[in-house]
């Protein structure tokens, strides 16, 4: 008999196991946490030194070993020290899209006690230059495209750059340097003190109020949620001990597509959303780095070469949005890939249809998987498996005990199991708070807990379910876009007299972003124009995809707040 999901948690976090769970102090505050796991980002980046030649890095037709990221790793800490003079607690930018030099960067900078800060590829001029001004960034490693969009920002504000992958002919501006210019293999990486609770990162989520926030990660924070990926794994694993495996596609399936059956590789990740996402960084990447996976990059997204580069490296590890599972579904090339080797097929990001699930079910020899973490959580939170997702589609899970979850009525306090509230954190993978912004820290972390602003309920044996959200939020294919920030680019619009954005339910995206304008006295627009406008200040992903326009003023409450829920039902049902 397959062992119950509490059974699994003691064997693997009881005493003298990888994941034993002790009490932690914290600032002050009583915590869970993983006796084992690495006290610095350093230490976790350090243990890829023992994989040596083995294939790390997989990137369209270039492939590095642990040893060649380390190596470059370990320079480019080296010329972030003595070179540029980075010191400890510095803020160093990243802004480039999915490259085997974002990984580089990204262990270099922390590796040496400064402060990696990501920023989104999609962003525009205008988002570029907040972040780097909010975070105080002292240099920026970027690659071309983002080069030229912050060109401006980074002149105005004394930082210098690093670009990766410029072509021969791109010009270069003062404060500019290429990386391989400045990189030279062999040097050692400086000896840095580090402390658990020192900064790592700054992730940016975008803000309810039209500016995007700055989550701060302590090393404590990242390594603890590394871990508690691997004990809900570890949980998994042996919940399914005694479980028989899905079959494979049969012989004769595959003999009719001209396939042969291969086992599967040593453990594979593809990498198929954006490392500047807690998703692709810490799950994904950070994983791989940690345990010794191999790490098949994708640049952007595209369904069909996903399922080749499942077949050809052997992919066991699938992590995305549940769009991209759809994507995948609904390739007309799918059946010509062998995709047996995917024991994973995981989402997060965006709650799942039921319907996906069980096409994922039926369709891969790998089991279904969601999880609902955030930004502020570094990417953990309650994760839902297996035959436990197939028979619950509509939760998102349960987490490991480092994780408390409470549900709560809008005065803090606890409801009981089965009753509607928001839904609360508590863990030591918390971010510490908002950078430089303490009123939205005290407004989202009370205690040590996170609120995260949906609303849920905690069934009798511990499921989670999100139902609805508190914030103003719209979420699109895993990106957050907050209806404040969309509504104030609309109102800067001199044809406009009242907006309101929101979304509504999309099959592949889950939801999509919408507005209703009501345009002032005597002036006219388009879709187009309103469109083209609000995409000249914010991603692409933020500008609405349906606007309609009404003659008369958008109904009220009795306090003024517009009512989007009749908006939408009026004119998107």
């Amino acid at each position: 008999m397959a062992l119950s999901y509490e059974e699994a948690i003691a064997r693997v976090t009881g005493p003298g196991q990888v994941f034993e769970i002790t009490d932690v102090e914290i600032d002050g505050l009583g915590y869970k946490a993983f006796t084992h796991a690495p006290t610095t980002l350093r230490a976790a980046f350090d243990s890829a030194r023992n994989q040596g030649e083995n294939t790390f890095v997989v990137y369209e037709g270039e492939r590095w070993t642990f040893a060649d990221v380390m190596a470059h790793v370990d320079a480019l800490g080296s010329a972030l020290v003595h070179r540029y003079g980075i010191a400890k607690g510095d803020r160093v930018a990243i802004g480039m899209r999915n490259l085997p030099e974002w990984v580089i960067s990204f262990a270099a900078v922390i590796s040496i006690g400064a402060v990696s800060v990501s920023l989104n590829a999609w962003w525009t001029e205008e988002e570029l230059d907040y972040a780097l001004s909010d975070c105080g960034a002292s240099l920026l490693i970027a690659d071309a495209e983002r080069v030229v969009r912050s060109r401006i920002a980074c002149q105005r504000l004394g930082i210098d750059t690093i670009v990766v992958r410029a072509g021969e002919d791109d010009a270069n501006p003062p404060n500019l340097e290429r990386m391989d210019a400045v990189v030279n293999l062999g040097d050692s990486l400086p000896e840095v003190p580090i402390s658990p609770d020192d900064d790592a990162t700054i992730l940016y989520t975008s803000g309810t109020t039209g500016q995007p926030k700055g989550a701060v990660s302590t090393h404590r924070a990242v390594t603890q949620a590394l871990f508690a990926f691997g004990c809900a794994s570890a949980v998994q694993r042996e919940r399914s001990a005694d479980r028989p495996e899905k079959a494979k596609p049969t012989e004769e399936a595959r003999a009719s597509m001209g396939k042969d059956l291969v086992a599967p590789n040593d453990p594979t990740f593809i990498l198929i959303v954006p490392l500047f996402h807690v998703t692709g960084c810490i799950p994904v990447m950070m994983s791989c780095f940690y345990v010794g996976m191999k790490l098949v990059m994708m640049h952007k997204w595209d369904p069909d070469v996903a399922l080749e580069l499942i077949e050809r490296e052997r992919v066991t590890n699938f992590v995305g949005v549940p769009t991209q599972s759809w994507d995948l579904l609904e390739s007309p090339r799918f059946a010509e890939y062998d995709t047996s080797s995917l024991l994973s097929i995981g989402g997060g990001g965006a709650p799942a249809p039921p319907k996906l699930v069980h096409r994922v079910e039926d369709n891969f020899r790998g089991r279904p998987q969601i999880g609902y973490g955030m930004t502020e959580t570094n990417a953990y939170g309650p994760g839902n498996f297996g035959e436990d997702y197939v028979t619950h589609p509509l939760s998102t899970g349960r987490a490991v005990p480092i994780l408390e979850i409470a549900v709560r009525d809008p005065d803090g306090r606890a409801v009981p199991a089965g009753e509607r509230g928001e839904i609360w954190f508590k863990g030591p993978n918390l971010i510490r708070g908002y950078w430089a912004k303490p009123e939205a820290t005290a407004e989202t972390m009370v205690e040590g807990w996170l609120r995260t602003g949906d609303i849920g309920r905690i069934d009798g044996e511990g499921f989670v379910y999100v139902e609805d959200r508190v914030k103003d939020m719209v979420l699109r294919a895993g990106e957050n876009v907050y209806c404040a920030e969309v509504e104030a680019a609309l109102y800067e619009h001199p044809a406009v007299y009242e907006a309101a954005v929101f979304g509504v339910p999309h099959e592949r995206l889950g939801e999509e972003v919408v507005a209703v304008i009501n345009p002032k006295n005597g002036q006219t627009t388009t879709v187009e124009a309103l469109q083209g406008h609000v995409a000249e200040h914010l991603a692409p992903f933020k500008v609405p995809s349906r606007i309609v326009f009404v003659k008369d003023r958008l109904p009220r409450s009795a306090s003024g707040k517009i009512l989007k829920r009749e908006l939408r039902t009026e004119h998107f049902e």
